[in-house]
């Protein structure tokens, strides 16, 4: 890990190489270390304390950008001149990456070959919702991925209204595959009653429409379930 140097004095009085804005310019965003990254999102620091100092005590304490996406402003309290806005901003940041990312995986089209490809592309956001989400995977023949669908917000309890939607929504997009996934936030991907009787009525619906359920993949916090293994696994 390349070594942070640290100035007894405000960054706008650093060696001009040294300050994070003009390293960015110069030199590349992926040059910068995650303090470095961070403090150009939090712009300044406080009296005595340069952003880069507050950046470094920030991730002193959360580790990773992504556990700074679990919190809410309480968390935050014990860092000077970090208030609801800065927070904003953090947070803001985090979620672009996360569309990024989507938008990424989506764009390029590849053949969806197994679960794991799946898995690998709705990870970084599914296991980091704070509620039960309800999505689609709309594939066409070659199981290419030809758009994602947010069906609902909770446990898909009321199984029918739910099915017609999201059946509906393949037909409009000439789908011929179906992957549908969903979260346990912060709990083990183990499939509930409702979730086994929902996985087998959707199959059915598909089987009568021609259109096929490749999987039901539930998304844990630390791990996976696939309906279609018929297991577990860790990430």
């Amino acid at each position: 890990m390349r070594k942070e140097l640290k100035y007894p004095k405000a960054i706008k009085n650093w060696p001009e190489d040294e300050r994070p804005r003009e390293k960015l310019f110069r030199y590349g965003e992926h040059t910068l270390s995650n303090t470095e990254l961070l403090a150009i999102l939090l712009r300044t620091g406080v009296k005595g304390e340069s952003a880069i100092d507050l950046a470094r005590q920030i991730l002193q304490k959360f580790k990773t950008f992504r556990n700074m996406s679990h919190t809410d402003f309480r968390d935050w309290k014990e860092f000077k001149g970090v208030g609801k806005a800065k927070i904003a901003q953090l947070k803001a940041a985090i979620e672009i990456a996360r569309r990024y990312n989507d938008q990424e995986g989506t764009q390029k089209k590849k053949a969806i070959k197994c679960t794991e490809d799946i898995v690998k592309l709705f990870k970084p956001r599914m296991r980091d919702l704070k509620v039960e989400i309800v999505k689609i995977v709309l594939c066409d023949a070659n199981n290419r991925i030809i758009e994602t669908v947010d069906i609902t917000q909770g446990t898909p309890t009321e199984s029918y209204p739910i099915i017609r939607k999201i059946i509906s929504k393949a037909l409009q997009s000439f789908a011929s595959g179906i992957i549908c996934i969903h979260n346990h936030p912060f709990g083990e991907p183990t499939p509930s009653r409702e979730d086994e009787r929902f996985t087998s009525d959707l199959k059915e619906a598909g089987k009568i429409m021609k259109i096929k359920l490749l999987d039901h993949i539930i998304f844990g916090e630390e791990s996976f379930y696939s309906f279609d293994k018929g297991t577990s696994k860790k990430y």
